[in-house]
């Protein structure tokens, strides 16, 4: 068993100072306040106390399998997505937590949300509520769509968003099933997660420059599809449109994985000279060389669905390390394709300790990928555990009693 770090002592990170108050859940807001977080921010993760119907708190906190004798509400997606935050649980339809939170709002630079507006509306948390309280509030909602289009206030999850935005015709294109699919990853919550990330930062930093505040809108829909065709609008960028909706190169069924004699690879020579080389060491230099289809980019962009179909034949001729050994000093793209189980082994990954192992007060041994992102005069770091539901409530009321900020 790996050994286990221990927690950071304090924030390090450039936004060491900034305080959120965090009324996101799942993964979307979660995720993108975890970015913040990681980077320094005190992230207040606000949640509901339940009823008598079910569970209170994220929902996400009660999905998937815990090692026996853990507490339920630090499921796996939840530790993954809600570490260096701490959770307070208050029933806003209370008077003395209606107190509490407008306590905390003066004391918070942003105020994220991913609840449907109406629902703020409703408990008066809407933008105008809150810079009521808070002037120079930072105010990011994290919408399924836009409010002034006609899906405005509809619920929207990664499956409706990955349907809606064109992501689940993309298979089709590439395979010839007409069948539309979602991709089996919530790219469109981590996608728009990401562009709420940055909008938070980009805000604080008008704030920091002017002194205003505002209100900062995340549409899942217009992100996603704004992600989506930056390369499949393709001959429809142009008006009247040239051609076909997406990428050739992209949406090929070849584009994948090449087989090997015991295993895959992803290959992608690039330059003229690359493919001269990549073909040249497989012992095929000649045909190709002479091949009018591949002769530069322009013809293999025409013919790249045959280009990949033969590189597909080449490749199962030699194993993983073989051609890795051929390529890699050729400095032809090149990597040995992992499946799941091989990443934690994988000695790049391992190189750069992005497993790290941990050990929660509550549910025992447990793994996080640290930071991605590495500053070299502010460095992210993890310095709380992901918490249990309410875990923090008596202390961040205790600080807003003093007036402290923590």
């Amino acid at each position: 068993m790996a050994e286990s770090k221990q927690l950071a002592e304090r924030a390090t990170g450039p936004l060491a100072g900034i305080r959120i108050l965090d009324l996101t859940s799942v993964v979307n807001g979660a995720y993108a306040t975890q970015i913040l977080a990681d980077q320094g921010a005190d992230v207040i993760k606000l949640e509901d106390p339940g009823s008598g119907r079910g569970a209170g708190g994220d929902i996400m906190r009660w999905a998937g399998h815990v090692p026996e004798g853990t507490p339920r509400d630090l499921g796996p997606i939840f530790l993954t997505i809600n570490r260096n935050k701490r959770s307070i649980v208050l029933d806003l339809k209370e008077p003395s937590a209606q107190r509490a939170i407008r306590r905390l709002i003066k004391s918070c630079d942003v105020f994220a949300a991913s609840v449907r507006y109406e629902g703020l509306k409703r408990l008066g948390l809407a933008y105008e509520d809150v810079a009521a309280i808070k002037p120079d509030i930072v105010y990011v909602h994290a919408a399924g769509y836009g409010s002034d289009g006609p899906y405005a206030g509809e619920p929207a999850y990664d499956d409706l968003i990955q349907s809606a935005s064109g992501l689940a015709d993309v298979l089709p294109r590439t395979d010839g099933n007409p069948t539309p699919r979602i991709l089996p990853t919530l790219v469109a919550d981590k996608v728009s997660g990401l562009f709420m990330a940055q909008a938070m930062t980009a805000a604080l930093l008008h704030r920091a420059r002017t002194g205003e505040g505002q209100f900062v809108e995340v549409p899942m829909l217009e992100c996603v599809t704004s992600f989506l065709l930056v390369e499949h609008l393709y001959d429809h960028t142009f008006e009247p449109p040239l051609g076909q909706w997406g990428y050739p190169r992209v949406v090929n069924p070849h584009r994948k994985p090449y087989p090997t004699k015991d295993g895959h690879i992803g290959l992608l020579p690039y330059t003229d000279k690359q493919w001269d080389q990549f073909f040249e060491v497989a012992g095929w230099g000649e045909s190709f060389g002479k091949d009018p289809r591949f002769t530069d980019y322009a013809t293999r962009a025409k013919h790249i669905h045959e280009l990949y179909a033969l590189v597909e034949t080449v490749t199962g001729t030699k194993t993983t390390q073989e051609w890795l050994d051929l390529l890699k000093p050729l400095s032809i793209p090149v990597v040995k394709t992992n499946r799941l189980d091989d990443l934690e082994t994988d000695p790049h990954l391992a190189a750069v300790g992005l497993f790290e192992q941990y050990d929660h007060p509550h549910a025992g041994a447990y793994k996080q990928l640290r930071p991605p992102v590495r500053f070299s005069k502010s460095p992210a770091n993890i310095r709380r555990h992901p918490p249990r539901l309410g875990e923090h409530t008596e202390e961040v009321l205790a600080e807003l009693s003093g007036g402290e900020d923590a």
